[in-house]
């Protein structure tokens, strides 16, 4: 087995704009001096039916983690946090608005909540009983609600080209930095786990599955990020190449293209969409030139699928979309600069979308919602 290097790959590829978008026509602004100025809101999968041993929480928490939240809500309400469903985190430096299931019996110690409500911090907006519990994914999106502080008097002319361009094209579907932790911490986690360099028992206990599958996934990203990289500057991101892996919009059903002449006008059309590797020992492979690229990626990096073998449980592997379509793109003038609005099928990072919107990106979007390194376990 191949020792897999010190290799970064190309995460850092928010640096690297789609070419569509000229830099002079991007925003010089700023996002998130505010938590207001990030405004998100949760597109639930379903709605609780007012019947169940659960208790649905419709919340909106100010300018905290999510990580703070549960914290929060575990020690207010006396439950554990493994008993608190959510369908996914939420930024830290935003307003956010999500539904978060409880034990039903916590009901009674709701009031133990209102000193957060009233510090601004954590507000329970509705409740309702629902028979299961939130499960990571039971979400069919978010909304975002950014306002870009600019006094550019072109910024709402110049960010309505890039909505349009957006709406026709999409944009890549890269993992944001946030994935990768602060300094690059998570990543060189999962990687050194891959290699034997350090062991899950150095990881407190009671985070030691959340972030096993955070630092494992940093690494898996990271490749991926890279396939994106790659296909983008050879101009393949949304061409069928011989041997891709495509998956079907509607259902994200995926399939061997057998003739990528024939399978582009699909993606031409928004049905098909050509996907890249999360690699896992139950990864659908691709063939052929794809097959190829991702192989020569991977041995870039250092790692053979190998390494992926002893945790199989919390990696399996799957296939991404190398494209995403936001929706409900629009952009509104607002007395700060612009308003910018989208919503993103889960999975998806909003600092892509705002990447093609804003000169230098990485600078305001660093940092946000960033996994802690863990302490070591005792």
């Amino acid at each position: 087995m191949a020792s897999a290097s010190p290799l970064t790959l190309l995460h850092l590829s928010i640096e690297f704009h789609s070419m569509t978008h000229p830099i002079s026509a991007r925003l010089r602004g700023r996002i998130k001096e505010e938590p207001e100025d990030f405004v998100v809101e949760e597109l639930p999968a379903y709605l609780p039916t007012g019947e169940g041993e659960h208790l649905y929480l419709w919340i909106e928490k100010r300018d905290v983690s999510s990580d703070y939240l549960t914290g929060q809500l575990s020690r207010a309400l006396g439950i554990s946090r493994d008993s608190i469903g959510m369908a996914g985190q939420k930024d830290r430096r935003a307003v956010t608005r999500q539904w978060i299931s409880i034990p039903g019996e916590a009901q009674s110690r709701l009031s133990a909540l209102d000193d957060l409500a009233a510090q601004g911090l954590i507000k329970v907006l509705s409740s309702s009983r629902h028979r299961n519990k939130l499960r990571t994914g039971h979400l069919v999106g978010n909304r975002f609600d950014i306002r870009v502080r600019t006094a550019d008097p072109a910024a709402h002319e110049n960010a309505a080209g890039i909505a349009e361009r957006v709406r026709q094209e999409g944009v890549p579907n890269r993992y944001g930095d946030q994935r990768f932790g602060i300094g690059d911490s998570t990543l060189a986690w999962g990687r050194d786990l891959l290699t034997g360099a350090r062991s899950a028992r150095e990881i407190e206990p009671h985070r030691r599955r959340s972030f096993l599958r955070l630092a494992l996934s940093s690494v898996q990203s990271d490749l991926f990020n890279a396939v994106i990289q790659i296909r983008e500057s050879r101009g393949s991101l949304r061409r069928a190449l011989d041997g891709d892996v495509l998956q079907v919009i509607a259902s994200g059903g995926c399939f061997l293209t057998e003739d990528p002449a024939v399978d582009q006008a699909r993606i031409d059309s928004r049905e098909v969409i050509p996907t890249g590797p999360m690699f896992g020992v139950k990864m659908k492979s691709p063939s052929g030139e794809t097959y190829q690229l991702e192989q020569e990626i991977l041995a870039a990096s250092g790692f053979e699928l190998e390494h992926f073998e002893p945790y199989s449980q919390l990696m399996q592997g799957a296939r991404r979309a190398l494209v995403v379509y936001p929706t409900d793109v629009a952009v509104h003038a607002d007395p700060l600069g612009v308003r910018v609005v989208f919503s993103l099928p889960p999975g998806a990072y909003a600092t892509t979308v705002l990447a093609e919107f804003l000169e230098d990106p990485k600078d305001e979007l660093e940092g946000d919602e960033t996994p802690e390194e863990p302490s070591a376990a005792t």
